[in-house]
């Protein structure tokens, strides 16, 4: 229903709305432009799926590159351990080069004190060449033993060919067969590996 108009001091009509009808349309939610999609949601929609299988996509590659990365440095390692393998079998070879060049001076040391003259018979300047050459076997021992080098026991040991090698069999009435009796030459371990077998002399 239309309420009439009235006049207003100016002399101006002034119309009123249609309450009735302005009511019913607040409570209902109805306008003008009732049914209509708000301009700009779709382009939302799309950007927001394009963005989507754009983070995908870069999740997917960099997932690739994080397994190549982690072969890489798999391949790496590797190579680094088998690197520090051969230099450390290349300093074990050469520590054992040096070794058993260095045996027969060992051997020829122990030689010379082994005839030296008894303690009684040594006169004032042998002594001072005796006792220097004690002083080079035990440098000589001193340093084998830093090394890691260990004499092979041998006298009164059964025969054992892995440490043992045998020259020469005699007949001794209080040895068992195939007990060393005497030691030619002294063996020698490196670690637990054999570098030199000791040359014995057992019992028949």
């Amino acid at each position: 229903m239309y309420v009439m108009t009235k006049k207003a001091s100016d002399g101006k009509e002034i119309h009123k709305e249609n309450i009735a009808e302005k009511d019913q349309n607040d409570i209902t939610g109805t306008s003008s432009v009732q049914g209509e999609v708000p301009q700009g949601d779709e382009p939302s929609i799309a950007r927001i799926v394009e963005l989507e299988t754009e983070l995908s996509r870069q999740k997917e590659q960099s997932d690739k590159y994080r397994d190549e990365l982690l072969r890489k440095a798999a391949d790496f390692e590797n190579f680094r351990k088998q690197k520090e393998r051969e230099t450390m079998m290349a300093s074990s070879r050469a520590l054992e080069n040096i070794i058993r060049e260095l045996l027969p001076v060992v051997d020829d040391v122990k030689r010379v004190l082994q005839h030296a003259p008894l303690n009684a018979e040594i006169t004032g300047e042998a002594r001072v060449y005796i006792e220097g050459v004690e002083m080079v076997k035990k440098n000589l021992e001193k340093w084998l033993d830093h090394k890691g080098v260990k004499a092979i026991e041998s006298k009164g040991m059964k025969l054992d060919v892995n440490f043992h090698e045998a020259i020469s069999q005699i007949d001794h009435p209080e040895a068992e067969p195939d007990t060393i009796i005497e030691e030619y030459q002294t063996g020698y371990l490196l670690g637990d590996k054999v570098i030199r077998h000791a040359k014995v002399i057992v019992a028949k």
